[in-house]
């Protein structure tokens, strides 16, 4: 699926700043790929943005992994066919 809504990665999104950060950037209609290592927690923040309307994917990623660190932004090309801001 190719968007014309902007697409962010951001990585921590479980919890504290990672999360309050893809939360805001869902109410502002952005699609948001919630990265992080604890999958339940990342499904946790969708369900917390589900109400905006706009796009999550939920991608578990372990960032000290290169190969984890791949396959996440391969999936969101895949997803969105495009990237515009990267949160970490």
């Amino acid at each position: 699926m190719v968007t014309t809504r902007k697409v962010a990665i951001v990585t921590g999104a479980g919890s504290g700043i990672g999360r309050a950060s893809a939360l805001a950037l869902l109410a502002e209609g952005w699609a948001v790929v919630l990265a992080g290592r604890r999958a339940e927690r990342l499904e946790e923040t969708a369900a917390a943005g589900a109400e905006t309307g706009s796009p999550t994917l939920v991608v578990p990623t372990d960032v000290t992994r290169q190969d984890s660190v791949r396959a996440l932004f391969e999936r969101t090309q895949e997803a969105f066919g495009r990237l515009d801001l990267l949160f970490n």
